[in-house]
């Protein structure tokens, strides 16, 4: 049960008749005549748990935009249901208003709208609906809370897609499909052409050179149908705060911007999310289709507190990789990573294949490197250059053992992973 605003109200002007006749029985009839007729009230209204609320599903939505969760209430019983409705969410849903005033007549049905705007990827759960049903006289109401499941799946943003058009064009013009004539090495045979001042004398075709009796050079396109393996490090380093988001959700739009373009270029696509066991896995989709499931695979996963199991990881590629193939380490290049084993996977893997070792660098670092204004700065600077000298000879350690470092800031860390793809692709490394 609760009571209204204007219970309070008629209670309060009780006041009038105590002043003209102050004795306790007039207090006591006062009070009792407003609870006799927030009782009947309270009777006459109608009884929230007879309705009938459905969910609109609500399927999935891009971090950042708008979503809306629809409820439709149906009034079964025989009177009139005066309500006020609670469509309650997860506080990361970012649900706008969520109490929604209806009048639904007996037999009749009414929708309400919440609009949703998710602040975090993941799966969201709809809570409790709650309906709070208020007699005719607006006394009093009777109160429920209705389990009506609902979950919405928030999809990664992936805000590096707007680097993807440009990278597109440089493969294009790799391939020569563009109207840029652009000469660039590669392993896979493509057409015959004439000599020209500047061409490489080793891409020379002396058979047809002699059939022709011109000068005729082999020209090279990147290869196609290669294997691009991406391995997402769930551990508790990818956990770090870098700016207003971890370290994961970079790695995320990296793999995302890089699985874009490699499926453009024709490259079979893999990813694998791990920590200590695997917790998200794409493999056996090509061409546009990977990207809408990787993104549905990528949405759930979140950092683990735990040491990353190299071991594992080292087997995960051993058992899906037969082949020279470019696997794609997103993890962070730290003195801890050294220590869990990182470097000596690092090199038994470029053996075989091609690695590349992408890292978000912590935007932070620098401001705290050039703050010197006083003693407690100089010792942050202190640390803070310290922990890049570290860093940075984790970098010369991965390079030694024969893998492709990326470092750079979130923002900063797509583009850059897709630039380390296209020039590993143009030299013939793949």
């Amino acid at each position: 049960m609760a009571i209204s605003v204007r219970t309070v109200a008629l209670l309060a002007l009780g006041l009038i008749p105590v002043l003209l006749l102050p004795e306790l029985g007039t207090v006591l009839t006062w009070f009792g005549l407003v609870v006799l007729l927030a009782v009947v009230d309270l009777v006459l209204a109608a009884p929230p748990r007879a309705l009938e609320i459905e969910r609109r599903a609500l399927g999935s939505v891009r971090l950042t935009e708008p979503a809306e969760s629809v409820l439709t209430v149906t009034n079964p019983s025989g009177r009139t249901m005066r309500a006020l409705i609670r469509d309650a969410w997860q506080p990361t849903a970012g649900n706008g208003p969520n109490r929604h005033r209806v009048t639904i007549p007996a037999g009749e049905a009414r929708r309400t709208r919440t609009p949703l705007l998710p602040t975090r990827r993941g799966d969201l759960q709809a809570d409790l609906v709650t309906v709070r049903s208020t007699g005719p006289l607006g006394l009093a109401a009777r109160q429920a809370s209705i389990t009506v499941p609902g979950h919405l799946r928030v999809l990664p943003e992936f805000r590096s897609r707007r680097h993807l058009p440009s990278r597109l064009a440089r493969l294009r013009e790799m391939d020569g499909r563009s109207a840029v004539n652009v000469r660039g090495p590669g392993t896979e045979f493509d057409s015959l052409r004439e000599y020209v001042i500047g061409d490489d004398v080793r891409a020379i075709d002396w058979r047809a050179t002699a059939r022709r009796a011109d000068v005729v050079v082999r020209t090279w396109r990147p290869e196609r149908d290669r294997r691009v393996f991406m391995v997402l490090d769930l551990s508790r380093l990818s956990a770090v705060r870098l700016g207003e988001a971890p370290r994961l959700d970079a790695s995320i739009e990296a793999a995302l911007l890089l699985a874009a373009l490699a499926s453009k270029a024709g490259d079979r696509v893999e990813l694998v999310a791990i920590d200590r066991a695997v917790r998200a896995r794409v493999s056996g989709t090509h061409g546009p289709a990977i990207m809408a499931k990787m993104a549905d695979a990528l949405a759930p996963v979140h950092p683990a507190l735990v040491e990353p199991d190299w071991t594992a990881v080292t087997q995960v590629i051993r058992d899906r990789l037969s082949q020279r193939s470019l696997v794609v380490l997103l993890t962070a290049l730290e003195p801890g990573a050294i220590d869990s084993g990182l470097a000596p996977v690092v090199a038994a893997l470029s053996k075989d294949h091609q690695v590349v070792l992408a890292s978000a660098t912590d935007p932070d670092t620098d401001l705290l490197r050039q703050a010197r204004e006083s003693s407690a700065d100089l010792f942050d600077a202190a640390a803070a250059e310290r922990g890049e000298l570290e860093r940075r000879a984790v970098a010369t350690r991965m390079r030694r053992v024969g893998a492709e470092v990326v470092e750079r800031l979130p923002e900063d860390l797509a583009p850059a992973l897709a630039d380390t793809y296209l020039a590993l692709k143009a030299a013939g490394r793949l």
